[in-house]
């Protein structure tokens, strides 16, 4: 995907864009948590699947993909 730079003066912020400077630039936000944004891909059967599974469970996408993740790290980090 490519980018494409705008003068300051030519670009308009959006409203959600303004929305998440605002929140994000509190100080008690920028303190409280850490967050890393993550890129994967998986296949788009197996991603069915997952949701299927996460739904079972009453989680969202985003609930199950942590929920999977932090049981991931549990299993394995008590096994060392």
């Amino acid at each position: 995907m490519a980018l494409k730079k705008l003068d300051e003066e030519a670009r308009q912020e959006s409203l959600s864009e303004k929305k998440a400077k605002e929140i994000f630039s509190q100080k008690d936000v920028r303190e409280k948590e850490k967050k890393v944004l993550t890129t994967f891909s998986i296949e788009p059967s197996f991603k069915a699947n997952l949701e299927d599974m996460f739904d079972d469970l009453g989680l969202n996408w985003a609930a199950g993909v942590r929920f999977a993740l932090k049981e991931f790290y549990r299993n394995h980090s008590d096994s060392e």
